[in-house]
């Protein structure tokens, strides 16, 4: 986060926003500055993302279903809004610790003790890092003690939108992401990198919530996907993993998702088109939270 950091001051913080004699590297400086940052940055993917998905990926014949709630996706925006800036105060934290040097990312290349190759596998760990750490925070969410203070709120919306992607309670959506800021403070990893990650991470979050259940046959029982993450919303605690399927085989919570076996949502949808002013036997079943 310093090379944001470190461009926002000499382009635009340094020169028109704060006082010629307050230093850069003044901590409560940094700690301001990180928390605009982070909030803007934040706002930028969720709406500039979220958006694009929503419009050109995200199937609109889906807020016909049952399950899907009056308002929601006013009520989807309305609260990731309310949740982000809380979300990003023991973020910034993270940053700032990150930024004063307490953290293994590092800038050159030459830096890696394994070169191009050492940034590719820090990349691949990366993701197997934190899709274990997601999938058991995420499976501690849903236990009673919880479930209903933190994680329920996410699961309002059953046929979630792009927009549902960072609507979380502030402790679940912090909670969750911890992995990703854990990561750099455990192993080293090029700072460039870690800003395309982060980026990637946000859309991938928002890409298993769009309802677009599309993926290789040969990946579909090894990617996390949107019909496996829709399943999830569905049937509650199945499907807990974040990029792959990997933790939830080890813990026994894997679910084959019901739209590649033609009950899905979609499905629904089809038939009941089909049977027109003819109700089936109601929505498919979920389990009561």
């Amino acid at each position: 986060m310093d090379l944001v950091l470190d461009a926002a001051d000499r382009h635009l913080l340094t020169p028109y926003v704060y006082p010629a004699g307050w230093p850069e590297g003044e901590p409560c400086r940094q700690l301001l500055s990180l928390f605009v940052i982070t909030n803007l940055g934040a706002l930028a993917l969720y709406l500039l993302f979220g958006t694009l998905s929503y419009y050109f990926i995200f199937d609109h014949e889906l807020k016909k279903h049952p399950q899907f709630l009056e308002n929601q996706v006013r009520r989807e925006i309305v609260y990731a809004l309310r949740s982000l800036p809380w979300i990003s105060v023991p973020t910034v934290a993270l940053f700032f610790a990150e930024v004063r040097g307490y953290s293994k990312l590092y800038d050159n290349i030459e830096d890696s003790p394994y070169g191009w190759s050492g940034v590719f596998l820090s990349m691949l760990s990366f993701l197997f890092f934190t899709d274990m750490g997601i999938y058991w925070i995420h499976r501690a969410l849903h236990h009673k003690l919880l479930y209903k203070r933190f994680h329920k709120p996410h699961h309002l919306w059953k046929i979630a939108t792009p927009f549902a992607s960072h609507a979380f309670h502030p402790v679940d959506g912090f909670m969750q992401s911890l992995p990703y800021h854990v990561y750099p403070f455990l192993f080293p990893l090029h700072k460039v990198t870690y800003l395309g990650l982060y980026i990637f991470v946000n859309v991938w979050t928002i890409s298993i919530h769009d309802g677009d259940y599309r993926v290789p046959r040969l990946l579909r029982h090894i990617i996390n996907g949107s019909a496996h993450h829709t399943d999830h919303h569905l049937y509650f605690d199945y499907n807990y993993g974040q990029y792959f399927t990997l933790w939830d085989k080890i813990g026994g919570s894997y679910k084959s998702p019901t739209a590649f076996e033609g009950k899905g949502p979609h499905d629904y949808l089809r038939k009941l088109r089909e049977k027109g002013p003819g109700v089936p036997d109601g929505p498919p079943a979920t389990k009561t939270e």
